[in-house]
């Protein structure tokens, strides 16, 4: 694969040549960053604010999971809600994939002392995702009943909850998409302050949101607060919890708001989701960064910049979307299939084969739930790695690249490790926390049996998903995206998909646990290839920056273009 390079547009006639930036750092030389060398003091700047960020969507579903296990005794409206989520993030993987790399072409550009070539990918960033949204997410929104009424046409009720939930956040996914390549700017630009603070208040208002739109005036059932290996959190955060349930019952009754339901989960995250794309996008039109990048100057869209980001995005948005897919299949379709298989090779009756299923993919989800919070941190952490490995080749220094892609993998690893460790010591806890008290018991001991084996599953590779994605995001931070992405795609529909369902033809017996097997030997696999490329040192030789590239594309800033206006048509106009 030949090294990608930003290419330098033809000039138009009548326009004189792009006024060359001010470069602060020359290619190559050590920056004051590099100089001081605090590597961790680096790390920890990028990645709190990263993990934070990263975390905000599954924080989301948490909340929504929290709530809608609340709506009844039932396990179908946590099944709903988690069916639905996990369509929609799949459907919005590719764009979100392709606009991931905006950090990489930023940060390279930072560290060869070219940052105000950064807001272009920025605007960029967010038409491609509007056009995503037109031809994808909405369309979506006519089929999401035709895609679930095959799958669990047998089930009215969860099907009514989970067609409901996915329509909402379909037709309202285009500020979800547009937050995240604006969130990859401030990234590469080593800001990420900026999209922790959204974040942040984003969740807050999810939650507020959540509880007066699920519950109503009714508001959020409470019962007493939960004991257990737990119970000394619970108490610390009970008192601030009832006060917040009080006063958005109060509202709802207020404003005469109905429960919603599963629906009224789905409203409060895109509400969040909104927030997350408008606070970012206020700085980013601030007029300190308009003044010293050239941010309101570049909102036209820049052909060269869209080449860019497809060349490089087009293999991580595809490994994104396949990984999502063959997970979605995952947890859809092959463990409830488990589920009914091992109920049918117990000779159990139809009506118990039926709920064997829904049990399963209950359990599915509410593991996989606390498997979010545990490895999208790391994926918070791989945010820095990729922002911190770009600037280093962009200012030509590979040993440090090389350097913060272990320091941040010993991080990931450690933490990761932590969390495997609570996996196997508070099963019983970290399952019920999502089981509603009323369930019966039956239905409750099968959720903490087969939920156990899957949280001992997940502790096994909770490593080597760390490495997994640390170097992954080290490789796309170099520009090394064509390989990991056919690796992904040739492991996940070999190990996922074809070990999980063959397990499940082999060994009915073993139900859900079948797929489970094949998705944790998928991630383990995954690791162990992509660190083998990583020291193979392809990355070394690509890089995503031409230095010394006077005609390139992207607006200078307001305040050197008002000092050199120069002859011709307006050269910061950002357009191709």
């Amino acid at each position: 694969m030949s090294s990608p390079e930003i290419a330098s547009p033809p000039e138009r006639p009548g326009d004189g040549p792009l006024p060359a930036p001010t470069v602060s750092v020359r290619a190559g030389e050590t920056s004051p960053d590099f100089e001081h060398d605090r590597p961790l003091l680096e790390l920890l700047k990028i990645a709190a604010p990263s993990v934070a960020t990263m975390s905000s969507y599954t924080i989301m579903q948490f909340v929504d999971k929290l709530m809608v296990s609340r709506i009844g005794p039932e396990p179908i409206y946590v099944a709903a809600q988690s069916n639905a989520g996990i369509l929609c993030w799949t459907l919005m993987t590719f764009c979100v994939g392709v606009t991931g790399v905006v950090s990489s072409f930023v940060s390279q550009n930072l560290g060869a002392g070219k940052p105000e070539r950064g807001s272009a990918y920025a605007w960029t960033s967010m038409w491609i995702a509007v056009g995503y949204w037109l031809a994808v997410m909405l369309p979506a929104v006519l089929i999401v009943p035709l895609v679930y009424g095959r799958l669990h046409g047998d089930n009215a009720a969860l099907l009514e909850n989970e067609v409901g939930y996915a329509q909402i956040v379909l037709a309202g996914a285009v500020f979800t998409l547009m937050s995240k390549g604006l969130h990859n700017y401030f990234f590469g630009l080593h800001k990420p302050g900026v999209v922790m603070v959204a974040v942040v208040l984003a969740n807050l208002v999810n939650i507020f949101a959540s509880i007066v739109l699920v519950f109503g005036a009714g508001g959020f059932p409470l019962g007493d607060a939960p004991g257990g290996a737990f119970g000394w959190l619970w108490m610390a955060v009970w008192p601030l919890f009832e006060g917040v349930t009080a006063a958005a019952a109060g509202l709802a009754g207020m404003l005469g708001v109905e429960p919603m339901r599963v629906r009224g989960a789905a409203y409060g995250t895109l509400l969040a989701n909104t927030l997350e794309w408008g606070i970012p996008l206020a700085v980013f039109l601030g007029p300190k960064m308009a003044a010293k990048f050239g941010t309101r100057r570049a909102w036209r869209l820049n052909v060269q910049c869209l080449r860019d980001l497809f060349r490089v995005g087009w293999p991580a948005g595809l490994m994104f979307i396949n990984e999502l897919v063959c997970w979605a299949m995952l947890m859809i379709w092959l463990i409830p299939l488990g589920g009914r298989a091992r109920a049918i090779a117990l000779g159990q009756p139809e009506s118990a084969i039926e709920n064997a299923a829904v049990v399963a993919n209950t359990t599915g989800w509410i593991t996989l739930q606390w498997m979010h919070l545990a490895f999208m941190p790391t994926v918070g952490i791989s945010i820095a790695t990729q922002a911190m490995v770009g600037k280093a080749i962009g200012a030509g220094r590979l040993d440090i690249a090389a350097a913060r892609t272990w320091l941040c993998m010993r991080v990931a690893m450690v933490y990761m490790g932590t969390c495997a460790l609570c996996f196997l010591l508070f099963r019983s806890e970290l399952l019920s926390v999502f089981i509603n008290k009323d369930t019966d018991a039956e239905t409750t001991a099968e959720l903490l049996r087969l939920g156990g084996w899957m949280l001992i599953g997940a502790a096994v590779f909770q490593v080597f998903d760390a490495v997994a994605i640390i170097t992954s995001a080290a490789l796309r931070g170099a520009g090394d995206t064509v390989w990991p992405g056919v690796l992904t795609i040739v492991l996940s529909w070999t190990l996922i998909i074809g070990l999980g369902y063959g397990l499940i033809v082999v060994s009915p017996i073993l139900g859900a646990m079948g797929p489970w097997i094949g998705a944790s030997s998928y991630i383990s696999v995954l690791g162990i290839a992509l660190l083998l490329r990583f020291l193979g040192g392809k990355w070394k030789t690509l890089s995503l920056v031409k230095r010394d590239d006077p005609g390139h594309p992207a607006p200078v800033p307001e305040a050197e273009a008002l000092a050199n206006p120069g002859p011709g048509p307006d050269p910061t106009s950002g357009m191709a």
